[in-house]
């Protein structure tokens, strides 16, 4: 199987998070930990659950990585993940040492890996990340733009119920 495959094989389970999450009301975005070829944690977003802002499915899949594991260190895992990671979720992996992160979606608004920072490959921190982008990312960027459309339409409808009410 040529990298392409693999790199598509781990996105499309980091898909089926983002699916998940959004059928709990939340924004689609997942993320799959793999150490040795095989898939030890995953995640996807929990903020409106929980109401907890780290709930990011980054977080959740490192918290649930390093359980597997039993390290905080996880030096020879790659990171598979939906959308660009923020700014915290890019500051877990650094610490967390990830080696690898491929991810679907530029995030202009948030990104911290390409868009806005450059936080895993910057030279002054005592660890870089090799990242690849736009794995799958247009199914990934359509996921979002699904999501967000349908929640402008839910919000104008219910402006629209309390203009009718009144």
């Amino acid at each position: 199987m040529t990298d392409e495959k693999i790199h598509q094989k781990y996105m499309r389970v980091a898909i089926k998070e983002a699916h998940q999450a959004q059928l709990l009301g939340e924004v689609p975005i997942g993320a799959v930990i793999v150490h040795n070829g095989q898939i030890i944690a995953s995640g996807h977003n929990m903020r409106e659950r929980f109401q907890d802002v780290t709930y990011h499915a980054e977080m959740l899949a490192i918290m649930e990585a390093c359980t597997a594991l039993n390290s905080w260190r996880l030096e020879d895992c790659d990171l598979y993940v939906t959308l660009e990671p923020c700014i915290m979720c890019s500051g877990a992996i650094v610490n967390a040492r990830i080696k690898n992160v491929y991810y679907g979606a530029r995030d202009p608004k948030a990104g911290a890996v390409d868009s806005l920072y450059h936080l895993l490959g910057d030279q002054r921190l005592n660890h870089q990340v090799h990242v690849e982008s736009g794995i799958l990312g247009e199914e990934c960027s359509q996921m979002l733009k699904d999501f967000f459309r349908t929640v402008r339409k839910k919000k104008k409808l219910s402006r629209k119920k309390r203009w009718t009410r009144g």
